[in-house]
């Protein structure tokens, strides 16, 4: 079956929906990625063109359809204990920082970590993980320390919460680690334990939001390898909202091919690919 292909004039249409309403940036390159993704949903839905495509998804009243579309067009791949020496200066300094700064404000433990843009969960349950060990150490509550997980893909999202992987995607995982937290299936993926599923709450977000849904402020934001699609202005733009929603002495967390501008005055440079609210 000859496939479907799209003009200049279309791609340019679908990817300044995408900038303008996710901030993603689709560069040329991106016109046969888009093209081979996307040739099922025309296929089935019965669209000629792109054009006639992209004509549904905006006057489909429910919105289900723009979400597949976003599901179908954004990047999922991630892995267990990606860019790791985040989770070692996570459990060595970052979590017993914001500790003692409880213990000395006399308020009692409450450490809020949001990770933004969590794709299918690996990261979020990496940090699970850690926050586990560091409670079980402390002797903590299970309360003191709560997890957020936002993605802006319904798919992505409906992965992260059953919890099932495939054995690659734990390649990096402890040996101990992935004995205590995980249980093999019969059909060679490996299965979260729910205690560990219980630490973090996951809920769909775009971050091109001017605000978000959110009662209180971070200690933590994790926003690793997402801002890699976004242009300047769009980074800067997330990076002020991030620092809205950060604690003071909050962290934030970024990918390693991302940075911030140490000129900046909101965040200060600690290592690569952390910083902290100034």
């Amino acid at each position: 079956m000859n496939m479907v292909s799209i003009s200049e004039d279309e791609f340019k249409t679908i990817s300044g929906f995408v900038y303008d309403k996710f901030g993603i940036k689709l560069g040329e390159q991106k016109k046969t990625l888009i093209i081979e993704r996307l040739q099922k949903i025309l296929r089935t839905g019965g669209f000629s063109s792109f054009g006639q495509y992209f004509d549904y998804i905006i006057k489909e009243p429910t919105g289900e359809a723009v979400l597949t579309f976003i599901d179908k067009v954004s990047t999922h791949h991630t892995f267990f204990f990606r860019e790791n020496d985040h989770f070692d200066y996570l459990n060595n300094s970052a979590l017993p920082h914001l500790l003692e700064k409880c213990k000395s404000s006399g308020e009692g433990v409450d450490i809020r970590i949001w990770c933004a843009g969590c794709s299918s969960g690996e990261e979020p349950y990496t940090v699970a993980m850690c926050v586990n060990e560091f409670i079980e150490n402390n002797r903590l509550r299970a309360s003191d320390i709560s997890i957020l997980a936002t993605d802006i893909s319904v798919t992505s999202i409906e992965k992260a919460t059953g919890g099932i992987y495939q054995a690659p995607s734990l390649a990096h995982v402890p040996p101990m680690f992935r004995q205590k937290y995980f249980t093999a299936s019969g059909d060679g993926n490996f299965i979260l334990k729910p205690f560990l599923r219980d630490k973090v709450l996951f809920r769909r977000l775009n971050l091109m939001r001017d605000d978000y849904p959110f009662k209180g402020k971070f200690d933590i934001i994790f926003c690793r390898n997402v801002m890699i699609y976004f242009d300047a202005p769009t980074r800067a733009s997330l990076i002020g909202r991030f620092h809205r929603y950060t604690r003071d002495g909050g962290y934030l967390f970024i990918g390693h091919s991302e940075s911030i501008s140490r000129t900046t005055l909101i965040y200060k440079y600690i290592k690569p690919a952390v910083y902290q609210k100034a």
